[in-house]
């Protein structure tokens, strides 16, 4: 990836996704399409995605997060744009 084909966009996915391995299913759907960032839970029951990659990788990630694993109900995705940061990998945030 150039530089300047890499965006970043963060995720708050709503409905029942905190107790479901969705940060699994997250980092999996990442690691799959090469995207990197990192995804955690919220305190108010939501789950956020930060992700890096380019927009058709973006595209194709917020798809999955739309569907999530077999025993999410995801009632909402908000995307936002956001800085771009460095990261090695797609990881799991305590």
């Amino acid at each position: 990836m150039s530089r300047r084909s890499v965006i970043a966009r963060r995720y708050l996915i709503r409905g029942r996704v905190q107790g479901v391995g969705y940060r699994f299913f997250a980092q999996r759907a990442a690691d799959e399409l090469r995207v990197t960032g990192y995804t955690r839970n919220l305190d108010d029951g939501r789950v956020e995605v930060y992700a890096v990659g380019t927009a058709e990788q973006l595209t194709e990630l917020a798809g999955r997060l739309w569907k999530g694993p077999r025993l999410a109900e995801v009632r909402g995705v908000e995307e936002f744009e956001a800085d771009v940061q460095q990261y090695g990998s797609f990881h799991i945030e305590a």
